[in-house]
């Protein structure tokens, strides 16, 4: 059993170590019910608590070998599935940090996360390989290959994904006892004004969204996992059942036509249904089969006007919540909640207030930034790594700042407006508009570009990005949209294109986005889906 003497939290506000510390309850869950099965995968296999602890003790005692300490950053560039879950919880049984890359990333992003997290041992899946070749690495010495064949990378310590699975060997404690406070993962989230930013996240802040939130799934709830595991909606979605001493159903993605039919096949109970996902579902063809299934509950984000007929149609309650990488879900509602688009209420332990640009508090109606804090010590992000200017920005003045706008009504709900920031949401992923023109910008015969959110008839935004161009030159549309298809993942890869003489500007020559946004789609703006460009999402690993 992993150690845990001399860990007091004194505090009734912090969770005990056993309740919160992932290497802990999967000892406990392992040690109580080894038997129940806690995963089930997307080949219809499964493990139960037990064989999880046995997988990933054997897992942890691969990554010591190669000289994992506690403490140390640990990249993982993994899909969905039995290696991405057995290689995140190893490295936490070691008391050593999660750090998830997006599948999606190559070029200066990849370069961008690397360099930030200074970490040198990565656990990526062999068809990524080829994109760590041309780019700098920053402190990356070894990289383990799961998924196919370990082919060499001048510069770079590769192993066989074997070296994951030795036969024997002793674990040894971590040097110290892990501790509620310490950072257990480190996820990333768009930039806006500057590059992503890796959040630090506790094991306390990731109990304290689960353990209030949360509270509608049980020991007996099966959670379908089809969100990514390097994204907080995947990582939480384990984590609950983990937690209550349930189980998971972890599949590759979403995708509308597979709903039901995974939802049989894996006997889930309850989902989180993100961005255009329940739209997407409520707007598939009435059928016989539409109660005929073993989902329970749903955690809807953003609660959208289809949620009522959700609810009506398939017969499961439906919940929401508001969060970000940064928080512990600060604002939840009860079951079935109205009004429609609320985010619901502040949840008990959280501080939330809605202000003006001086932080000065709104009436009830009116517009402003929300910004929060919590009572629970570590209750939400500790920072942004190796960021101090951003960290120190984002918690001025004692409060952490989440860059949205919202207005909270008489009856105390909260609704969220809009991004305050140029943050671009497409189809449940945040988009840095500065990461898309920086892409951009590197086209030659581009000077200038800004990106903005428009939006799209299947809700959230799309892209759209208006550039000016370098002197003498000509660009046409399509070729820029096929010059960034490579470049940069798929869903940031720009729907609308217009190609200006100059970019609207201020006196000071900032780029007035808010210009580009309230024009929208002109007459003259180039649409790469009229145009039959298709930008497919690249399937990584057996699903693919």
């Amino acid at each position: 059993m992993t150690d845990t003497a001399g860990v007091s939290t004194r505090d009734p506000r912090i969770p005990r170590p056993e309740d919160c510390i992932i290497a802990l309850l999967l000892d406990r869950w392992a040690r109580e019910t080894p038997d129940k099965v806690f995963a089930v995968f997307q080949d219809g296999s499964s493990w139960t608590y037990g064989e999880t602890r046995a997988r990933v003790r054997q897992t942890a005692i691969g990554l010591q070998q190669l000289g994992v300490r506690q403490g140390d950053y640990v990249l993982s560039w993994l899909p969905n599935g039995p290696d991405c879950l057995r290689v995140w919880f190893a490295i936490n049984y070691l008391g050593a940090v999660y750090v998830p890359i997006n599948l999606a990333y190559r070029g200066r992003i990849l370069e961008h996360v690397l360099a930030n997290t200074g970490g040198r041992r990565l656990v990526a899946h062999a068809e990524l390989m080829p994109r760590l070749a041309d780019i700098d690495r920053g402190g990356l010495e070894e990289v383990v290959v799961l998924g196919g064949p370990a082919h060499p990378v001048a510069g770079l310590t590769v192993h066989d994904g074997a070296v994951l699975a030795p036969e024997g060997g002793e674990l040894a404690p971590p040097s110290r006892p892990i501790a509620p406070w310490d950072t257990q993962a480190v996820i990333y989230t768009s930039g806006t004004t500057g590059p992503s930013k890796g959040v630090l996240n506790s094991y306390v802040q990731i109990h304290e969204a689960v353990n209030l939130a949360f509270s509608f799934v049980g020991p007996d709830d099966r959670y379908l996992v089809n969100l990514p595991l390097f994204h907080v909606g995947g990582t939480g979605a384990v984590y609950v059942p983990l937690v209550r001493g349930g189980s998971c159903a972890i599949v590759e993605s979403f995708a509308t036509d597979k709903f039901w039919p995974t939802v049989r096949a894996t006997q889930a109970t309850t989902v989180t249904l993100l961005g255009v996902m329940a739209s997407f579902v409520v707007k598939q063809p009435p059928s016989p089969q539409d109660r005929n299934h073993t989902l329970r509950s749903a955690m809807m984000v953003p609660l959208c006007e289809d949620a009522t007929q959700f609810w009506e149609r398939f017969g499961c309650e439906v919940y929401t919540v508001f969060n970000m990488s940064e928080t512990s879900c600060p604002i939840v509602s009860g079951r079935n909640p109205a009004p429609l688009t609320t985010c619901g209420r502040p949840r008990p332990g959280v501080s939330v207030r809605v202000v003006d640009e001086n932080d000065c508090e709104v009436e009830a109606g009116t517009v402003g930034e929300l910004i929060l804090r919590t009572d629970t010590p570590w209750g939400m992000n500790h920072g942004y790594l190796n960021n101090p200017e951003a960290t120190a920005k984002a918690w001025r003045n004692g409060w952490f700042h989440t860059g949205d706008a919202f207005r909270v009504d008489e009856e105390g709900n909260y609704f969220f407006v809009d991004r305050m920031k140029d943050a671009i949401r497409r189809r449940g992923e945040n988009i840095s508009s500065f990461e898309v023109e920086t892409e951009v910008c590197a086209h030659p015969a581009v000077k200038e570009a800004a990106a903005v959110a428009v939006p799209s008839e299947h809700a959230e935004d799309e892209v759209l990005v208006a550039v000016s161009l370098a002197e003498g030159a000509d660009l046409d549309p399509a070729e820029l949209v096929r010059f960034l298809i490579p470049r940069m993942p798929h869903f940031m890869v720009p729907r609308y294109v217009r190609v200006l003489a100059e970019l609207p500007k201020t006196p000071t020559q900032k780029v007035q986005k808010h210009v580009l946004r309230s024009e929208g789609i002109t007459a003259d703006t180039f649409d790469r889906d009229k145009a039959g460009i298709v930008v497919k999402r690249e399937k990584i690993g057996a699903a693919a």
